[in-house]
């Protein structure tokens, strides 16, 4: 079987070995409680599925969509950045439809960025973004995601040879695996960092409809000028549990959103329209679902924070997103505790080498398991014997 150096030369996929050490656990039969992965555990609300349904039977749908998307896909766009977040947007140059955010993250250096030119990611962050580092066979730099700085990166501590180099930098609030969250000040900072330097950026607000205390997450375009330095890349995976619909968008800079269709131009011929219709129904139609979804995760974030507490398990509740960082304890690496947590606990948990060199330390724990399970989880923990009731 020939296979092209471009995909030999792809990064190891650091989920795919987390997914054979739990099945093989399974398969041992065990009961395995999985903490460890990223897909959401609940349904896709109703009145959703019910506009694809009403859409799909609408023979208008069953054809190509239009490249750019359905012109009311990209109004509803529009007007969800103003409700939401107050920012204005133009839906014919400042909205690109993309068929799930991990093609728009991929695809982006593919459309913007020569061979050899120079991308910052944070550390740690998401592995596919590395995907797109391969395929655009570009070189990379990561600027880390410390707790001492909110796990926001520091823009001073880059060389000034980086500076120049960089062409475009990934960014990523709430964050994707430390649960962090930015403010508009940062990306502020941000926005002046990128004009000095000549550098483009893409927000990744994959979590952005999922805030805790009643603290919504702010968006990057909120920021001063943040549309003539870069974009924001929405998915409906996470605030409307619609991941296997494969539907997103990106707004901001009209270059930027430019290169995207373009290189979609050639890629894809958009998404089925009716799931694009369904997507309008999410972004305009009533929010309580939103809300709801919001305040199981939040229910959950506090039986896991109070449980590992319980134990005498240091850890930091997180603001937003459906994950938690949390600390490995001494004498284990983030591998060797994950690995502890599954043969004898059934736990399953991310170690949190997979997403950096800075992610070694952490293990990332997904909220999606109820309540009674993730309480369970934390118990099993504790028959392990590796914490003591010091944090009550």
């Amino acid at each position: 079987m020939l296979i092209s150096n471009r995909v030999k030369n792809m990064p190891p996929h650091f989920f795919s070995t987390l997914v054979k050490k739990v099945e093989a656990a399974k398969a041992a039969g065990m009961d395995i409680i999985n903490l460890g992965r990223g897909n959401p555990d609940q349904p896709t609300p109703p009145h959703i599925i019910t506009a694809l349904q009403q859409a799909a039977e609408r023979p208008d749908t069953h054809g190509y969509s239009p490249f750019k998307g359905i012109p009311q896909f990209r109004q509803a766009v529009a007007d969800f950045y103003k409700r939401e977040y107050n920012v204005e947007v133009d839906p014919e140059t400042e909205v690109a439809i993309i068929g799930g955010s991990k093609i728009g993250l991929v695809e982006l250096p593919l459309a913007m960025m020569n061979e050899g030119e120079l991308l910052l990611l944070p550390d740690p962050g998401y592995p596919d973004y590395l995907s797109g580092v391969s395929l655009a066979n570009i070189r990379y730099e990561t600027m880390p995601l410390l707790e001492q700085n909110g796990f926001l990166p520091n823009f001073n501590s880059l060389s000034d040879e980086t500076r120049r180099q960089a062409k475009m930098m990934y960014l990523n609030y709430p964050n994707n695996p430390t649960s962090a969250v930015a403010t508009i000040p940062f990306f502020n900072e941000t926005v002046s960092f990128a004009k000095e330097n000549a550098i483009f950026v893409l927000h990744d607000m994959a979590y952005g409809g999922i805030g805790f205390d009643g603290q919504k997450p702010v968006s990057f375009l909120q920021a001063e000028g943040a549309k003539e330095v870069g974009i924001e890349m929405y998915t409906l995976s996470k605030t409307y549990n619609m991941a296997g619909w494969r539907v997103a968008f990106a707004v901001g800079n009209a270059e930027m959103i430019e290169a995207i269709n373009q290189i979609q131009n050639y890629l894809f011929i958009s998404i089925f329209p009716a799931i694009q219709h369904a997507a309008i129904a999410a972004l305009a139609e009533d929010q309580t679902c939103v809300k709801e979804l919001t305040a199981l995760y939040e229910g959950r974030r506090n039986m896991l924070i109070d449980e590992c507490r319980r134990i005498g398990w240091a850890v930091d509740a997180p603001k937003a997103s459906f994950f938690a960082w949390l600390p490995v304890p001494e004498g284990y690496t983030s591998e060797t505790f994950a690995d502890i947590l599954l043969e004898k606990a059934g736990v399953v948990v991310a170690p949190g080498h997979g997403f950096g060199k800075h992610g070694e330390g952490y293990v990332r724990v997904g909220l999606l398991a109820s309540e009674e399970r993730i309480k369970e989880a934390v118990g099993r923990i504790e028959k392990l014997g590796i914490f003591s009731n010091s944090c009550v």
